[in-house]
């Protein structure tokens, strides 16, 4: 897996994301972005999919998580700062942070996956 460039095609797909996030329905280029949107996230899942689903699974195994693991483009933040919010990513079930809310996000630069548990806990708990 070369990693640079499961990253620059990661970056690009959250830019497109964060473009589309941009523009109003009633915006002529609305429709197109969108689309350009769904052709990035199927190019990303059928090149990178099976490496990140297999991560993603250890990542919920080690977390004692029994939520159902999803495609890797659900797991996008809204930007590419690298330092995701508490409310993007996907919400898991943690055995090890149980009663708080624990959220899972693949962020690039470099590509990784981030837990954050509430506003006080973000940590780095896979990285390609």
């Amino acid at each position: 897996m070369n990693s640079e460039e499961l990253n620059r095609a990661l970056v690009a797909l959250i830019e497109k994301k964060a473009e589309l996030h941009k523009l109003t329905y009633d915006d002529a280029r609305y429709d197109d972005v969108e689309e350009e949107l769904h052709d990035l996230e199927d190019d990303f899942n059928d090149e990178y999919g099976s490496f990140l689903e297999a991560a993603l699974e250890k990542v919920h195994t080690d977390l004692g998580s029994d939520t159902d693991v999803l495609l890797p483009t659900a797991y996008l933040p809204a930007n590419t700062s690298g330092t995701p919010s508490p409310k993007e990513g996907v919400w898991i079930d943690s055995e090890k942070y149980s009663g708080k809310e624990a959220r899972l996000t693949l962020v690039p630069n470099p590509t990784r996956l981030v837990l954050t548990v509430g506003k006080a806990v973000q940590q780095e708990v896979w990285k390609a």
